[in-house]
């Protein structure tokens, strides 16, 4: 869209809007509504187009057009999938031929394995602080949120030597265990289960119940909005990690999606198309999981605000 066009379609909508202000200012104002709705969701998904039209420009041609080509100009020399097919090509290591689909897999299995963990382990924890009193409890909530303004970064030291003496070096258990239970998740849980009323549990207990099913079959079910919320937040930290796996993972084959895309824009290699289409399909698993959930994301956000 050249500046003349983005200037007259701005002025068509003001004189829109002048026109229904001199019929009905409530028409008025609902036809602003949606002008603003959609020119911000223009603006968010511009981004996204922008991605996609790279995606499947040429190489030769990938740094010519801002987005995709005028129309008279499209052919197999400036729209192809040239990026897609050097991005799914064999590569060659030093344990044989390694695809890019391998690393698709090794990303969702440590995300998806990861994400279970944290969830089971921190909704435990979550509903023990909740609704357990033993001694020590506000000292060990204390301590918990303290140890959340401390950078991973900082702990990447001994973490690393941990690991080395355990031998999980170039295993998915070095990614897999450190990050098994959240501190964040944990106060989560804890701030959603402390709306469930005490006599539900008491309930439980009387029938006969153990802990365990009370925790599983009555407790879980009434906070499915903040499970849903921590499962795509803990997806999305899992999917996106790098310095873990570039530092822990050795084995080309058992790398993940963020440090195999970082290998295509470096010192010695520029290839920015390739880069763009692998960063295209890596945000496809984040966003069919966050539109399923979406609904449960936005009340479980809000689930745990209203009680401390």
């Amino acid at each position: 869209m050249t500046p003349n066009s983005l200037h007259i379609g701005l002025l068509a909508l003001a004189a829109a809007f002048a026109v229904l202000c001199a019929f009905s200012r409530r028409l008025a104002m609902n036809y602003l509504r949606y002008v603003c709705l959609a020119l911000a969701a223009v603006v968010v998904l511009i981004p996204f187009f922008w991605l996609a039209s790279a995606a499947v420009k040429d190489p030769a041609v990938l740094n010519e057009y801002m987005f995709l080509p005028p129309p008279s100009q499209w052919s197999g020399a400036t729209l192809n999938l040239a990026n897609f097919r050097e991005l799914f090509a064999e590569k060659v290591s030093i344990q044989g031929a390694v695809y890019f689909w391998q690393y698709i897999i090794n990303s969702l299995f440590l995300a998806a394995g990861g994400t279970f963990l944290q969830l089971f382990f921190s909704s435990m924890g979550g509903y023990a602080l909740a609704k357990y009193e033993f001694r020590g409890k506000n000292l060990i909530i204390a301590v918990m949120l303290g140890s959340m303004m401390i950078p991973g970064v900082i702990l990447l030291a001994p973490v690393y030597e941990l690991i080395f003496r355990l031998g999980w070096m170039d295993s998915y258990l070095a990614l897999i265990v450190p990050g098994a239970v959240s501190v964040f998740g944990m106060f989560l849980f804890r701030q959603a289960i402390l709306s469930i009323p005490d006599d539900i549990i008491e309930a439980g207990r009387i029938d006969g119940c153990s802990e365990f099913h009370i925790y599983l079959h009555l407790v879980m079910p009434l906070v499915r909005p903040m499970s849903a919320a921590f499962c795509l937040v803990a997806f999305l930290g899992a999917w996106n990690s790098f310095i873990g796996p570039n530092i822990f993972i050795q084995t080309q084959a058992k790398l993940t999606l963020p440090v195999v895309l970082n290998l295509y824009v470096g010192e010695y290699s520029q290839q920015y198309g390739v880069f763009l289409a692998g960063t295209l399909l890596a945000i496809v698993p984040p966003a069919i999981l966050f539109f399923a959930l979406q609904r449960e994301f936005i009340s479980g956000l809000t689930s745990g605000a209203l009680k401390a």
